[in-house]
């Protein structure tokens, strides 16, 4: 039964169906892994004069009065007693065959949460339950659960379900999946006793543990998930193992000859990381590899060199960056780098007029461009590659999977699927990327280039605006420049950021000495590049931003960096802005100004910031600060939700989870695709690109 549709249960016809699938629920075992999100203690019935403001409680007592008043809006206040004190039951959506249940000398028991009222404790809207003459209050044998919600259905509902499938599972239990050597070691209960339990919890359960999710039960429910995530991101990867790619075999000493005309040596990790993709590029499998590198730690030019072996081999190279000022200064810099060696990079995005775009669709069409550098208009109807072998998506997190499997798809031909680089200047953790990208190769730039310094970071209130301003004018007259960002592109009543604007007339006439530049997304993409450049050229001193500067852009001379209402922001995209000073041989700077009073978590995170420049401990507290979900922006790279574990929660178990998947995939391929099949179902193939 547990296998069978929903309508299978009492009380299921298609409209309940209809609304449980909004909960993700279509066959009757899904029931078993929609876990409770908190509990409810009904076991046990509290004397009215025991009640306590704040706590929810089961109580009962007999009716006193029944009454409507009209306190601004019309309620029902039903007095009930039980001899050791009075309670108020208040109703403020009710109707006269309600109102008539509550009649003098009747006994109701009631759950809800306790307050003060103008006339002492009161419940508002409890559910309760009128008592037969003689019947005593009813208490739970276990704690009460509280089941994820949706419209139309109601927690009663949910428990009658959860009920129904809970017997079905005691006449058919779900099969035991993990070795037992692996539910032995890690002293897990069995699945059938840990769904139980989790469903319906004994009174005397640990319920602030269950409450963490650290619970053994739910650990074992934890394990089993993680490992079906674990198990289909491999199976992608294997899959992405029998297809085939271009073999790029040759040309190495073009690459060989570019990297040593380079006006600087590749540091160890970047030489360590194009040994790594040299050696993928040359097997006829396509590459699925994902470059982790700190900000300034020098990826771009290891995509060069990638995107030049693939030009030698007599194919063609993509690279897509989120925006189009970063996609620009690939563009930028690539043409710099390769120019010399009579490579004509082409250049596509959305905003380009219609004559420049025709002619550069043609020359990708016919082969005449080797090398395309663009935005997400790469991807789009129309755009057709001649031989496209290797693609290069920057800033990997800000793309959609489909927008990643669509550029893919433009170079899949006679040879297969063309090679994959991602690269991503967000550090993940380790237990996270092993989570999240088991099915990419992944390679970590570890070190930044000679010379460079760490950034010097503060945090600063904003009522000493007057001295950092001082402090920028400073830096400008001894020949160094400054950002300062902000949040917003204009004032706002409701959120009190200093907008870039605002903060440009400011600076503008603080500092008439200076130049004051400002750059903000809602600016065409020309005025934009206007104004990156002339600060890039000098003719600025100060630029104003929002956060369109975050990634990619490059001024060595640039030293010291304002942010605005720091409080506000991500640790990763501080760090990213932080990123953009530094680059050059001078010590840097970055202020954080913020808006007191700061909170706990705000206070955190400026901490770290002034602690540390290592971008992985900083990845490392964001992720526990604000969880993967933002981290990775799971909502644009299409990794669905966990039901039960919690990646940062659940990070200790990975090792296992990495180490039991292998050995699954050895000795049980059949019992490795049920657990997939179990927690992701027809989901178990989603995939990243």
């Amino acid at each position: 039964m547990l296998s069978e549709a929903l309508t299978a249960l009492k009380g299921v016809g298609p409209a309940l169906a209809k609304r449980l699938e909004k909960l993700g629920l279509s066959r009757v075992d899904d029931l078993l892994f929609l876990l409770p999100l908190r509990y409810e203690d009904r076991t046990q019935l509290v004397r009215i004069g025991a009640l306590v403001a704040g706590k929810r409680c089961l109580t009962s007592g007999e009716v006193l009065l029944a009454e409507t008043a009209y306190r601004g809006r019309r309620n029902l206040l039903v007095r009930i007693s039980d001899g050791s004190g009075q309670l108020t039951l208040r109703f403020f959506h009710f109707s006269r065959q309600q109102q008539a249940q509550f009649q003098a000398g009747k006994h109701v028991s009631c759950f809800g949460e306790v307050r003060r009222g103008s006339a002492g404790f009161e419940m508002i809207h409890p559910e309760y339950r009128i008592l037969r003459e003689e019947q005593g209050a009813v208490t739970d044998d276990s704690l009460t659960p509280v089941y994820p919600a949706t419209e139309g259905v109601q927690q009663g509902r949910l428990r009658n379900l959860t009920d129904q499938a809970l017997e079905a599972m005691l006449k058919e239990p779900p099969p035991e999946l993990l070795p037992q050597s692996v539910t032995d070691k890690l002293g897990m209960p069995s699945l059938a006793d840990a769904i139980s339990y989790l469903h319906r919890p004994p009174p005397d359960a640990d319920v602030a543990q269950m409450q963490e999710g650290r619970h053994p039960c739910q650990q074992r429910l934890a394990f089993e998930e993680l490992l079906a995530h674990y198990l289909s991101l491999r199976s992608l990867r294997s899959l992405a193992e029998t297809e085939g790619a271009f073999a790029l075999t040759h040309g190495q000493g073009r690459v060989d000859q570019f990297v040593a005309d380079l006006p600087f040596e590749l540091t160890g990790a970047q030489a360590r990381v194009v040994d790594e993709i040299m050696v993928d590029l040359s097997r006829p499998h396509p590459m699925m590899r994902l470059i982790q590198g700190d900000v300034g730690s020098g990826k771009t030019v290891v995509a060069a060199i990638a995107c030049l072996k693939a030009i030698a081999c007599g194919v063609q190279a993509a690279i897509m960056a989120p925006t189009e000022i970063l996609a620009e200064q690939h563009w930028r810099n690539f043409s710099d780098w390769f120019r010399p060696l009579g490579i004509e990079p082409a250049w596509l995005s959305g905003s380009q007029k219609a004559a420049a775009r025709r002619d550069a669709l043609s020359a990708i069409a016919n082969g005449r461009a080797q090398l395309v550098i663009g935005t997400h208009a790469l991807f789009q109807e129309g755009v057709e590659f001649d031989n496209l072998a290797l693609v290069v998506i920057d800033e990997q997190h800000r793309f959609g999977v489909h927008q990643r499997m669509a550029l893919r798809d433009k170079g899949i031909g006679k040879d297969g699927q063309p090679h994959q680089l991602v690269m991503t200047a967000t550090p993940i953790p380790r237990t996270l990327a092993m989570a999240a990208y088991a099915d990419l190769d992944t390679s970590v730039i570890d070190e930044l280039p000679p010379g460079r310094q760490p950034v010097s970071t503060i945090a600063v209130p904003d009522t000493r605006r007057g001295e950092i301003i001082e402090r920028v004018r400073a830096a400008c007259k001894s020949g160094q420049q400054a950002y300062w960002v902000c949040p917003l592109i204009e004032e706002s009543e409701v959120l009190d950021y200093q907008a870039a604007e605002a903060s440009y007339q400011m600076l503008t006439e603080a500092l008439p000495e200076l130049r004051v530049g400002l750059v903000h997304g809602r600016m065409r993409p020309a005025e934009k590049e206007r104004g990156m450049q002339a600060f890039k050229e000098g003719l600025i001193q100060v630029l104003v931003a929002t956060t369109v500067i975050e990634v990619g852009v490059d001024v060595p001379n640039a030293s010291l960096m304002i942010i605005e209402n720091a409080e506000r922001m991500g640790l990763s995209q501080l760090h990213q802005l932080r990123g953009r000073v530094g680059r050059g041989a001078a010590q840097s700077h970055c202020v954080l100004l913020y808006k007191g009073p700061l909170g706990r978590i705000a206070k955190e995170r400026l901490a770290v910031l002034r602690d540390t420049n290592d971008g992985f401990v900083v990845a490392q507290r964001d992720l526990e600060l604000r969880g993967p979900g933002e981290l990775l922006g799971t909502r644009q790279t299409g990794l669905p939700d966990y039901r039960v574990a919690n990646i940062v929660r659940d990070a200790s178990l990975m090792p296992q989870v990495q180490m039991t998947a292998e050995e699954l995939r050895r000795s049980s391929t059949s019992r490795a695709a049920a657990i997939v099949r179990r927690w992701l179902g027809d989901a178990g193939r989603y995939g990243k690109v």
